[in-house]
């Protein structure tokens, strides 16, 4: 299945391309954002393989890796995916998700989040939605909470950090029934944001 570029008012999320190297290393350099332990950012030693798994995910049709693009410069501002996807029983992971600190808490990240959803439900035809962040990573939390999805549980030792951390991981989702009630309360949020700016 082909990637689609998403289009929203602040952001357009575009498949991820080889040639975005210098352009994701520049939008993690906004706030050092790889020094962060709670999630994985790529930095210089870190982003050819960080592509390169992404590029490889989207051969197998298992994952579509986008670049954030923040719309009214076109200045690249961090990256998000669809990943574990699974069209057998419709159902995806939205993850995989970093944005340049100075792009952080001004919509963007709810657009992306809206423009993702909408995109798995109404034309992917999901049941399901997931969502999975560091148990520590209070501020991923907060905003997984703020689209709208619910939490499902902690898994124990999911994973291990680059630090050799063993990370309890938080799970969240919305499934197609919720969908319709989030994409309203998305909407009149992303309304409130336009008034504001």
């Amino acid at each position: 299945m082909s990637q689609p570029t998403l289009n929203g008012q602040r952001v357009q999320l575009r498949p991820l391309q080889r040639e975005d190297r210098a352009a994701l290393l520049d939008a993690a350099a906004d706030g050092e954002l790889w020094k962060l332990s709670v999630t994985v950012v790529p930095d210089e030693d870190t982003i050819d393989r960080y592509i390169d798994t992404a590029l490889a995910g989207r051969e197998a049709d298992t994952v579509m890796p986008f670049v954030i693009v923040r719309a009214d410069d076109a200045r690249v501002v961090g990256s998000t995916r669809y990943w574990k996807i699974d069209r057998a029983n419709r159902k995806l992971e939205i993850g995989h998700t970093w944005l340049a600190a100075s792009t952080q808490r001004t919509g963007i990240n709810t657009e992306a989040k809206y423009l993702l959803l909408a995109h798995a439900f109404e034309a992917m035809h999901c049941v399901r939605v997931q969502f999975t962040t560091d148990e520590l990573n209070e501020k991923s939390r907060a905003a997984i909470l703020g689209v709208g999805a619910k939490q499902e549980g902690v898994v124990r030792h999911e994973r291990i950090m680059p630090d050799g951390r063993k990370r309890n991981s938080v799970r969240f989702s919305i499934i197609d029934d919720e969908w319709p009630a989030v994409k309203a309360m998305l909407l009149a949020k992303l309304m409130q944001l336009t008034h504001r700016a």
